[in-house]
């Protein structure tokens, strides 16, 4: 029963911490420099990580699908196969588990740390609602960098999955080739789809993980607590997110 009441108490602090910041969104021209610095963080310092990730995933999935489906004869529709498993599902997730991992944690850990010494109440003595000013530049932010970081995650995946088709004996398809099957079979809406679902786990991610760091309480063992929950909350709510995406999408 506790369970269920905590998470009750966590949806509701988490949608009421939404309406607040919503509420500012007036005010996010007035902030563009918060927002661009969470551009930075979000986007850019991510980037690296992702790409390496991308590559190899889309390198390995050729490498499965290529030794399998030679036992049918039918290798040389690994294009389509990397192209909408990167495009629809693993771009789009693996994007969003990157994501909460590396930028949630530090959302997490910046918030616990002031809500525990105090900076957030000093905020709200001087009149500054924490919603504006710390959750609404990181929401825009996350709305804005998730799905370009998706993308660059299935452009960079398609490339890992083309160089080894051409380089392993036992596939052997030319990129000519394998780039024609990816384009016939990997329509613009399955790209978009991705997109989207990117969109959407990031929105979640970074809602949940300020939701958290500003509910903290205690002392510094209680800002690593916030973290680890922040981080598999996040774990979960894209899972269950993307089951249901999925459904709606599909």
């Amino acid at each position: 029963m506790k369970q269920i009441t905590a998470i009750l108490e966590g949806f509701g602090s988490t949608l009421l911490l939404l309406l607040r910041a919503l509420s500012f969104s007036g005010t996010l021209v007035r902030q563009r420099a918060r927002f661009f610095e969470q551009c930075y963080l979000i986007g850019y310092t991510t980037l690296p990580i992702v790409a390496i990730l991308s590559f190899f995933i889309g390198s390995v999935l050729a490498l499965q699908a290529g030794y399998s489906m030679q036992n049918f004869g039918t290798q040389q529709f690994i294009g389509s196969l990397v192209g909408l498993s990167m495009a629809r599902e693993l771009g789009p997730v693996m994007v969003a588990i990157l994501v909460a991992g590396r930028v949630g944690s530090a959302i997490a850990a910046e918030l616990a740390s002031m809500k525990v010494y105090q900076e957030v109440d000093a905020l709200e003595t001087m009149n500054i609602p924490p919603a504006r000013m710390l959750v609404l530049p990181r929401l825009a932010a996350a709305l804005v960098m998730v799905p370009v970081l998706a993308l660059i995650g299935d452009l960079v995946g398609w490339f890992g999955g083309a160089l080894v088709s051409k380089y392993t004996s036992i596939i052997s398809i030319e990129p000519e080739a394998y780039f024609a099957v990816l384009r016939r079979y990997t329509h613009f809406k399955d790209v978009v789809n991705g997109l989207l679902k990117a969109e959407v786990f990031g929105f979640v991610v970074v809602l949940v993980c300020c939701n958290i760091g500003l509910n903290t309480r205690g002392g510094p063992r209680e800002i690593g607590a916030s973290v680890t929950r922040a981080v598999v909350t996040s774990l979960i709510l894209i899972l269950v997110v993307d089951y249901f995406l999925t459904q709606v999408l599909m």
